[in-house]
């Protein structure tokens, strides 16, 4: 039953929440060195079997390319490595001798790791390099179309830490995970963080469950090639960038935007690079299979291959095809090629001018990626700078790859599977997530100014013992009044300076 499968899981959920505290809190007294090895032999362990967890990820997801997810643990794995193994992240991290502050690191605690099943091990191997890299335990939920391969990949990096000196339970997971489970997961007491990669409603639950929490939003992301750009290079990029691991990178480039002056160069270079071009009767049958539901995506495209998707559609495309394409002029949610695909699908809108691409490519950011990023091909270095300006994104690649520019494979963005998208995509960060993001940093201040507290003004003073005067005094005249009255006619202005000298005696002392 349901139920039972929900309670097993939310049981292994939280054994692995339990080990993983008691873990962590031995892994506080290791050393910068100890954890660097420790992060070493993780990395090199994953590294090595990054061809076998990505055959194991495309049998079971049914998703991708094998070589393409390959490099992508490869990616997850060295590149990362490569990234952090410098930085400190225990105790005292730095010094600034001028300013006289000292900063110390310390980490957050459990982190809670949503894994999704369009990255399912290379994205498991990030999280897990980052974790041990901050002294932080990791507890993950895999997807459950992906369980099984992001479980091996967790267990060959757990195994290398182990063996390398880690606490045992410092990485731990749900094996058969529910919906049920990670939602209790990110709820739970005993967890600190949350590292959520997943779909915009999964990153809803984790920014809502009252935890600390980076999500990241979807990418509907636009590519521009703008009238200046070599047409036969970016078309080149376009295709292999979107082709990789069929589309499943969230940076992908989801529609290409053209100036009208090189579009029917850019169509030719399209269909030099296998690019099939959908007639009117083909994109409507496509739209059916894009999106069965109307505004929702049909999962089942997601990571095939442009000829299955074709077949679906019961299109016969070449044998060499790498690319479905239609030309589209509409940008909505029930308009199925204007939405974040996740496959080798692109439409083509083209651009009377320039101001006419900027508003194409902020509604398709404003339809579901906005905040994350845009791909854009020029040489004028001045239209770059514009769309940085002006676009609502996180980061704009700049002639390259976007899928693999966007997580640093070839630009010098940080090495990351996680990719805030800011308060654009209602991100707590706009950065390419990495170890700095799982660290608190404690701040020691040393006095460096002499500040002095100045005494309160003369006529301060003066009002002050004026008030004092005009309520005490007349209280201490009236009660020697009372006494001396029978003593014959007594003047009250003498008694009264008698005893403001009094007072002012006092005061000065």
């Amino acid at each position: 039953m349901q139920f039972d499968q929900d309670l097993q899981s939310i049981q292994e959920m939280r054994n692995a929440v339990q080990k993983a505290k008691k873990a962590q809190q031995a892994f506080l007294n290791f050393s910068q060195e100890q954890v660097d090895n420790i992060v070493k032999q993780v990395a090199d362990a994953a590294f090595k079997k990054a061809f076998d967890l990505a055959e194991m990820a495309v049998e079971e997801t049914r998703m991708g390319v094998v070589e393409h997810k390959k490099i992508k643990n490869e990616v997850g794995s060295k590149a990362v490595y490569e990234s952090i193994k410098d930085e400190k992240t225990v105790g005292i991290i730095k010094e600034d001798h001028v300013r006289k502050v000292v900063e110390v690191a310390y980490p957050f605690g459990v982190i809670a790791g949503i894994i999704p099943t369009t990255n399912p091990t290379s994205t498991a191997i990030f999280k897990t390099l980052i974790a041990l890299k901050t002294r932080n335990a990791l507890v993950v939920s895999p997807h459950p179309r992906a369980m099984k391969c992001t479980v091996e990949a967790l267990k060959i990096c757990a195994q290398a830490a182990i063996e390398a000196g880690a606490p045992e339970g410092i990485i731990g997971w749900i094996s058969n995970p529910s919906m049920a489970a990670t939602n209790e997961l990110m709820k739970h007491k005993d967890v600190n963080l949350i590292l959520a990669t997943g779909g915009s409603g999964l990153v809803r639950a984790a920014y809502s469950s009252g935890k600390p929490a980076y999500g990241v939003g979807p990418g509907n992301v636009p590519v521009y090639i703008e009238k200046t750009a070599k047409a036969a290079q970016a078309v080149q990029m376009i295709v292999d960038s979107k082709t990789f691991d069929n589309g499943t990178i969230c940076a992908t480039e989801q529609a290409i935007v053209v100036d009208r002056n090189v579009q029917q160069m850019v169509i030719r270079e399209l269909k030099n690079n296998g690019a099939y071009f959908l007639n009117e009767a083909e994109k409507a049958a496509m739209e059916k299979v894009i999106s069965p539901i109307p505004k929702k995506l049909n999962p089942n495209i997601v990571g095939q291959s442009a000829i299955k998707i074709a077949e679906m559609a019961g299109i016969s495309v070449p044998s060499d095809t790498r690319l479905l394409i239609a030309e589209e002029t509409k940008i909505a949610k029930d308009v199925p090629f204007s939405i974040e695909k996740l496959s080798p699908i692109f439409p083509l809108y083209t651009a009377e001018n320039y101001e006419h691409a900027k508003e194409l490519c902020l509604n398709l950011l404003n339809l579901g990626g906005r905040g994350h990023s845009l791909s854009l091909h020029t040489n004028d270095d001045a239209v770059a700078k514009d769309f940085a300006i002006d676009m609502p994104v996180s980061r704009l690649m700049v002639n390259t790859l976007s899928s693999v520019g966007a997580v640093g494979g070839t630009t010098g963005l940080m090495p990351s599977f996680t990719l805030g998208c800011g308060s654009f995509g209602g991100n707590v960060t706009s950065d390419n997530v990495t170890v700095l993001h799982l660290i608190n940093i404690k701040r020691m201040a040393y006095g460096i100014k002499n500040v002095t507290i100045p005494k309160p003004s003369q006529s301060f003073l003066s009002d002050s013992a004026e008030s004092i005067e005009n309520q005490d005094v007349k209280d201490i005249v009236n009660q020697v009044m009372d006494q001396l009255k029978l003593q014959g006619p007594i003047d009250p202005n003498v008694i009264s300076e008698m005893v403001n000298q009094v007072l002012k005696k006092y005061q000065m002392n």
